[in-house]
């Protein structure tokens, strides 16, 4: 198939589109035991999350009370029977950690600023209209769902199109391209028709 055959003219494989690396091949279904793991792993705790009602800050909160309780029961009784104390780790951020994060954070949020002040000023409709078109997309779908299954279908989403995509990749584009052909000439007609009044 000829680069001109393929969508958008690309010239690099799928693979290499989505970086080549590990996450890749997750997502292309080359380490099948991997993403078959992510899959069943994410659909179990997804349903029992939907079965048992339970939030995922309320699992969140509860595991990390047990870890908390369980730590420091160690240690107390650590004391009393002359034990060693648990071993942790020394947790510190140094002050570069910290100061790279603060940096990262502060340009992205001054980014974030200007694009609100443009769009608020009026200056940027185009973006003022992707975020308005985007909020109301993420209204509808909130409004549809909860967060869990959102992600447990997102990632499902993720790690079977692209995979299928690959598969059938030959057959979908001729598809796609014919089915764009075919629109574009009944646009071009329709304005023949519209304006001229001619068919062509």
């Amino acid at each position: 198939m000829a680069s001109s055959d393929l969508l958008f003219n690309r010239q690099r494989t799928l693979h290499d589109i989505l970086g080549g690396g590990l996450v890749a091949d997750l997502i292309l279904w080359r380490r099948k035991n991997l993403t078959v793991g992510i899959l069943l792993v994410t659909l179990a705790a997804w349903v029992m999350f939907e079965r048992s009602g339970y939030t995922l800050l309320s699992l969140v909160s509860n595991v990390l009370l047990l870890l908390i309780v369980i730590l420091f029961l160690w240690a107390k009784s650590a004391a009393v029977l002359n034990r060693p104390a648990p071993p942790l780790p020394k947790l510190h951020l140094s002050e570069e950690t910290v100061n790279e994060v603060a940096a990262f954070i502060r340009t992205r949020v001054n980014d974030l600023l200007s694009a609100s002040q443009d769009v608020a000023l009026g200056k940027d409709s185009r973006l003022f209209l992707k975020i308005a078109a985007y909020l109301c997309l993420i209204s509808i779908v909130g409004g549809l769902t909860d967060f869990l299954t959102l992600a447990y279908t997102s990632l499902f989403i993720v790690l079977t199109v692209p995979a299928l995509y690959e598969r059938y990749e030959d057959c979908i584009d001729r598809n796609i391209l014919k089915g764009y052909h075919r629109l574009c000439q009944l646009i071009i007609g329709e304005f023949m028709i519209v304006v001229w009044g001619m068919k062509v």
